[in-house]
Parts: C-alpha cells; structure tokens; sequence
C-alpha cells in the first residue's frame, strides 16, 4: 500500500512475535544493525542497494548476533539527500522496490529474530511533496502554506530573507518560494537543502498527519522508529535571529531558536503514547545531537525509549574525552532514568577506523572500541561495515553526490561506499547479486577503491582474527552475560582514567571495560578478563589499543 496515512484498524499482536526473543522492554539489552539500503546489497545489478539485496543477505545479519536492523529511508524521494527528502512518508521508491518486497523483507526478519525500525523525518519533506507543492500554488496567506515555514518578505525589493539563520548544509537557511513573481514574496525555511522544506509543528495539521504515518508503518508490524533531527522540530516563536550563525554541521547546535525548543515534548508524549497501543510495544529512538544533560530529557519515562549518545559518538581516541563524556551519560541517566544508546558510527560520521588514526593503528583501534562499546551499560548501535573493520574513503571529487559537499565543504560519502562481500572484483565485490542478463551489472553509486576486496565479508568469514570474527563472538558473549545477569538494565557506567592512560568504564560491581589508550602495556584491576580484542602479554598487561571485558574479583 503505498500514498498517504490513512486511519488505522485496531493494533494486533506480531503474527511472528514467536520468532522473536520475548517481548517486554527488548531494547533495553539490543544490539541494533542500522543498514544504509542504496550501500548494503544490490539485489537486480543496477548498481545501487535495494530491499531484494537486503531480504537475500538478511541470514548474514542474522548470524552477526544483533537482535535488529535500523533501516535508513527507502521511502518515495528525489534523492536530494540520498532519501531524507521524503515525497511520501508511506510508500516505496522504485528505486528500492516495492511494498510487496518489503512486506516480505518484515516477515523474513521477523521468522530470524530481527526486529525492524525504519527512519521517520518529522523536520523536513521534499520539496515535491504533494502538500509543499499544494502550498506553493495556494500561494501566500493560505492554509496550505500554514503547513511550513512560509513568511512574506519585509521589503519585496531586495533579496534579503526573513532572518539569518543559516542550513546545516552551508547558506542561508531560507529560499523563495516564486523568485519570478512580483507579487508573491515569501519566503520558506528549509534547515537543510532548498529541496527540504521545514513542516510547521506549531500547526496541529502536522502533528495529526505525522500520527497517521506512524500508524501506517506500526500497523504493518514495524518494531519501532528512528526520529530524524527530533530535538529541531519546532522553532522559536516569531523566527528570531539566531545569537550565532553557526555553520556547517554545527548548524542546529548553534542556533538556540531552531534546536530543543520545550513544545517538541509533548509530541513524543504523544507519539510515546500511541507506540503504547502495540502489542508488543513499538519502540521511538531519537536523534537528538544536543549535549547530554539536555539530550536525556528526551527519554524520560513518557518519552521516547531511546536517543543517540551524540556526545559519544564523535570521540576521538582521548581516554579523558571518553571519560568525561561517559560520566556526564551517566549523571543524565540518573537524573532522567533513560540509559544512554551508544554508537561509535553511523552513515553522517567519519569511520572509526579512520577517526582513531588510520592505517594499521587505526584498525587496531577500532577493533578495541567495538569491543569497548558492547560492555557498555546500555543498547548499542553498530552501522554496515563496522563489524569488517572498514576504513572512510576518499571519494573522488567528481564522483560525490552528498548535498552537504556541495553547499558547504564537507563530505559524507566516504561511510556509504558499498560493502564489498567478495574479495573478487566482480559483480561490484559481490555488492551486487547478479546481473540483469543482457544488460552487465551497472557500475555502484559510489565507485569502490581500489583493495576493497581486502575487507570482503567472504575473507573475513574464513578468518577467525578477523574484525568480523571478533565483531560476532563479542556479540555472542553479550548476549550470554545479559541472559546469566552479569548485565542489568539497571547497571550505570562510572568512569576514570588510570595510570598509563588506561580508560575504565565501571558498569556494576562485578563488571568493567578497560581499553589501553596509552603508549606502554598497563596492569589491569583484580580480576578474571572474560574478553579481549588482542591477546593480553604474556604477564596479563594490557598492551595498548587492546581493550578488555573483565569480572572483578573480591570487594
């Protein structure tokens, strides 16, 4: 079924919820796979990834140990920002396949145990969305328009926009609407590219028609929702100017007028609510890149379940940054009760591998944080190609497309280059599944670099001190210490860095991860090591870069 929301029949139970690890508060303990559609799998040859590429690799996933995969958008769009500009909310782009597949993909996941959450983009839509398009031939003052951000302009006679505040994506956050008329002026806001323009929450239309969305997708039996840009979607009454222009990235962050505005909770009051209805209860995760004191209030009890630790997230290998952003977590979770959801990586932010050096001791490295962030207290997200170890890549210039590199500098394409699943070149390093005979399998969306094949799925299954060998066993011990009780949903994360800059994560009395961030092999605390990403010396120190799950011993 595909167009927009419409009113939902009455909540029922998965039809597969057997298949699936027992209901409760699930997330509590989850381990979520997100997977980028166009980059994961190419399932009919033309060089970008689709549901068919993703329902006949779903066993892989399944066999990683992770209890659910977080989709990306595969919705209808023109693919300004590679599907974040959404034309309909309740549909399936071609380009990704059809509803029918999906459908299938859902219930395949379900019979493996893999719950699926899918984005939702609240903040924006597509400039060619049928209500933004509806609104410019309505024209100005109209109810149509009343749907976003339109605002007339102060003197029609110069280009000068309503406010300054300025798109995540470099310029000025405002366009207008009929630049060729000289007598509708206004302007629309759009935070993000022109081809995004921003709903208006402070309208209960878009609260009403955003509650049918969620209905559509929870009532097919999708597990939950990942809440694009949740912390901006209402703006400061009046559109004031921002203290800060801001700039790229920072954009949201700097402008108090757009970001964590206090009416933004009641909608995840409300959307808490409706999640409520399900059986089993759906879950609401949120991207909120705020500091955490700020951030955690987005998952107070009647909240959302989840929200992104973004201060997290962006580490470098600095043990006093980690321990820092660490315990400021935990003070948030214990003021606001919501564990933090922890993420070293996702399709926005540079490789890890890369982040921590590159090359070797960049690999290294992220080995170590991999195995650091699933001892964490807490839910964790790990993103496609974090698991082999995959390092950023330079993209050639001529060959990018993110909206971000051309408005403003700065480039995402390197964490969404295609997985290679094949150390042999063909067929894209096995991206793509087969070619559609006669026609030769289309060369990727993003072109492969030369070695790829080094990092191949296929050779790092035969591997056993493989990245991806690592990745699995972690998650399979995981698993085990949460179902034995040595894990908790009440454990916290105390933090402190140690002599030799050996980074401690305290998680409960009996339980703590040590990574060695320093140049020298440490001494670890009392204690029986359950894990490691290296093996320890031979005198049971920790040699650098090397992290540790360890069970303490006496008081």
């Amino acid at each position: 079924m595909s167009g927009q929301p419409v009113d939902a029949p009455a909540p029922v139970a998965l039809a597969e919820e057997t298949a699936l690890t027992p209901a409760g508060q699930w997330w509590q303990s989850a381990v979520i796979y997100e997977v980028y559609p166009r980059s994961f799998a190419d399932g009919d040859g033309d060089g970008v990834g689709d549901l068919a590429g993703l329902i006949a690799r779903l066993p892989y996933i399944a066999a990683l140990g992770v209890d659910g995969i977080w989709m990306t958008p595969f919705q209808p769009s023109p693919q300004v920002d590679q599907g974040y500009d959404v034309s309909d909310y309740c549909g399936v782009d071609p380009l990704f396949g059809t509803m029918e597949q999906f459908d299938a993909l859902l219930e395949q996941a379900h019979g493996l145990g893999l719950r699926i959450l899918l984005d939702v983009v609240p903040n924006h839509c597509s400039s060619e969305h049928p209500l933004f398009q509806a609104a410019l031939a309505a024209g100005p003052r109209s109810p149509e328009r009343d749907m976003f951000h339109f605002v007339p302009a102060a003197d029609p006679a110069t280009d000068v926009p309503p406010n300054n505040w300025q798109s995540v994506f470099g310029g000025r956050a405002w366009s207008r609407a009929n630049p060729e008329s000289g007598t509708d002026t206004d302007w629309y806001l759009h935070l993000f590219s022109p081809a995004q323009p921003d709903w208006n929450w402070r309208n209960p239309a878009v609260g009403d028609y955003f509650d049918g969305v969620l209905r559509f997708w929870f009532d097919k039996g999708v597990d939950g929702l990942r809440i694009d840009v949740a912390h901006a979607l209402f703006k400061a009454e009046g559109l004031p100017d921002s203290p800060s222009t801001g700039g790229v990235v920072d954009g949201l962050r700097s402008n108090p007028q757009v970001s964590d505005q206090e009416e933004v909770h009641e909608v995840y009051r409300r959307w808490r609510t409706l999640a409520g209805k399900y059986q089993p209860q759906r879950l609401l995760v949120g991207e909120v890149n705020l500091e955490p004191a700020r951030a955690a209030r987005y998952t107070r009890a009647d909240e959302m379940q989840q929200a992104f630790a973004f201060a997290f997230v962006k580490l470098g290998w600095d043990p006093a940054a980690w321990a820092a952003v660490g315990n400021d977590l935990e003070t948030a979770r214990r003021l606001h009760g919501g564990p933090p959801t922890w993420a070293l990586e996702n399709h926005d932010i540079v490789r890890s591998a890369t982040r921590f050096g590159g090359g070797e001791l960049g690999s290294l490295r992220a080995r170590a944080a991999l195995v650091a962030l699933l001892g964490l207290p807490g839910p964790a997200y790990i993103y496609q190609g974090q698991e082999l170890g995959l390092p950023e890549v330079d993209v050639p210039v001529e060959a990018r497309v993110d909206p971000m590199w051309a408005r403003g500098g700065v480039c995402r394409d390197g964490a969404r280059v295609p997985l290679p699943w094949t150390e042999d070149p063909a067929l894209n390093h096995g991206f793509s599944l087969a070619s559609p005979a006669p026609v030769p399998t289309a060369k990727p969306w993003l072109p492969l670099p030369s070695g790829w094949g080094k990092h191949a799925i296929e050779r790092q299954q035969q591997d056993p001190d493989s990245a991806l060998a690592l990745a699995t066993r972690a998650m399979a011990l995981r698993r085990r210490l949460w179902a034995d009780g040595t894990f908790t949903a009440d454990d916290g994360g105390t933090w402190r860095v140690e002599d030799g800059n050996l980074l401690i994560c305290e998680r409960n009395a009996g339980f703590l991860v040590a990574v060695a961030m320093g140049s020298e092999p440490v001494k670890l605390p009392a204690g029986v090591v359950l894990f490691s990403a290296f093996p320890l010396e031979q005198d049971g120190r920790l040699q650098p870069d090397n992290a540790v799950w360890l069970r303490r011993e006496g008081p």
